[in-house]
């Protein structure tokens, strides 16, 4: 498996956020959704990863600075076929690496709090991420888990 910064230009990979984005607005309220778009995964303050095993995308995931000090954890998504397989613990660990290398002291991000994000708690558990607070823009929700870790 290998790891690249992504333009986020390609079928697969635009194929997969659109799942992506699919799969959050069939499981939660349209004001509980937060991933974002193609558009908006380019902005200046994103930096967007693919994991590939060979010329095959397995998975994706992003930050966002928040401020010089803290960062979110935007887009973390397996493809079907990877699931279960230990890509997304290699994207989190990569990320977190590129976090601490880029000096920031606090990562955070907001997941769902429906049992089909239970996969997704549990790995960020595992790393050290803990309950918090909504950060940054976001508001108090039933639907929204939001955990933090400091680096």
């Amino acid at each position: 498996m290998h790891i690249k910064i992504d333009d986020l230009s390609g079928a697969a990979v635009v194929t997969l956020l659109s799942e992506h984005l699919k799969d959050m607005h069939l499981t939660s309220p349209p004001e509980s959704v937060h991933a974002l778009d193609l558009e908006a995964l380019r902005g200046p303050k994103i930096t967007f990863w693919t994991i590939w095993d060979e010329e095959t995308l397995a998975g994706c995931g992003a930050i966002k600075e928040l401020t010089a000090h803290h960062a979110e954890i935007k887009s973390m998504r397996t493809a079907l076929d990877f699931r279960c397989k230990g890509v997304a613990t290699q994207l989190l660990q990569h990320i977190l690496e590129e976090a601490k290398q880029r000096h920031y002291i606090k990562l955070s991000l907001e997941t769902g709090s429906m049992q089909y994000f239970e996969p997704a708690r549990k790995l960020y558990e595992r790393f050290g991420f803990k309950g918090c607070a909504p950060f940054a823009d976001y508001k108090e929700d039933l639907n929204s888990i939001f955990m933090t870790r400091d680096l």
